[in-house]
């Protein structure tokens, strides 16, 4: 973005400021998301992979698009 540390503070601050709130949504994942989280931890620390390509990731979403 092109801004010091200390620019990129001092605009965090100062939107926390202006606006009375957290500049930024936290939220805590869902079961469905930790679950999907957990298992592509334990893929990549097996090894294991569903696809064996960037190109079988996308056409399976492209078939499930067309469903």
């Amino acid at each position: 973005m092109g801004l010091t540390a200390s620019e990129a503070v001092r605009l965090f601050f100062h939107r926390i400021a202006v606006d009375q709130a957290f500049p930024l949504e936290l939220n805590v994942p869902n079961a469905r998301t930790r679950r999907a989280m957990a298992e592509s931890e334990e893929m990549m620390r097996r090894g294991t992979a569903r696809f064996a390509s960037a190109d079988e990731v996308f056409a399976e979403l492209e078939e499930a698009r067309g469903q």
